[in-house]
């Protein structure tokens, strides 16, 4: 009996280990020129930098949230805690939030930060790993979809939950909560999910696994034109 139930915990291990979720399907009836994406990679944590104008394309509460935004061409696009992903302090200072924001029972309010961006993108992540990820335009809606859905309403309109003194970025409200079971990355990983790209749900925890699933998606691509 011993052994069946070590055999069994060692199973699911190796079946969790090893699970790909596929790409959604692409949004139908959806046209236009591909949209340019590019995903950032600190070193722990996944950011997006996308068009404005593809991520208002439709009207909603992204749009909506887009229009208190300052000037910017492009919208760098985040998730995370509400209290650590917003707090600049240095992170050593931030240890025991940092705790409390993985392994508080319930999960913690979130955050969607959206941040306008302009210059020359070459240089503005040169501190940063960046991958460019292409995506036609029935992907990426589905993908501008996933992220809206992160947006709490307040009598059908985003609210702006926490700013930055001195930095245009705004930080809204969001429908999920925080925790070890559903990181920054777990969010990253199913945005590109829903526009196509498979991911690997535990292993999303990582950084480093969110471009590999960008480096993956781009080989499957180039094997597709072969």
């Amino acid at each position: 009996m011993r052994a069946a139930i070590i055999g069994g915990v060692l199973g699911l291990i190796l079946a969790l280990a090893t699970w790909v979720r596929p790409g959604v399907e692409p949004a139908p009836g959806v046209s236009g020129p591909p949209v340019e994406v590019l995903v950032l990679d600190n070193g722990f944590h996944t950011d997006f930098v996308m068009p404005r104008g593809a991520l208002a394309s439709r009207p909603g509460p992204l749009r909506d949230a887009l229009s208190v935004l300052e000037p910017g061409d492009r919208v760098r696009v985040g998730w995370g805690d509400a209290r650590f992903y917003v707090d600049q302090s240095p992170i050593s200072d931030r240890l025991p939030d940092g705790a409390r924001a993985f392994f508080r029972p319930g999960g913690n309010p979130s955050v969607l930060m959206l941040r306008p961006e302009a210059g020359d993108p070459a240089s503005a992540y040169s501190g940063e790993d960046v991958r460019t990820l292409r995506l036609d335009a029935a992907a990426f809606e589905r993908v501008r979809a996933r992220i809206e859905t992160s947006l709490t309403l307040t009598d059908g309109a985003p609210r702006v939950a926490a700013t930055r003194p001195g930095d245009p970025v705004r930080f809204f409200a969001s429908t999920e909560t925080f925790s070890i079971l559903h990181l920054c990355n777990h969010w990253a990983a199913e945005v590109l999910n829903a526009g196509g790209l498979a991911i690997r749900p535990v292993w999303s925890i990582l950084s480093s696994e969110i471009g590999a699933s960008v480096d993956a998606h781009a080989l499957d691509k180039t094997a597709s034109r072969h």
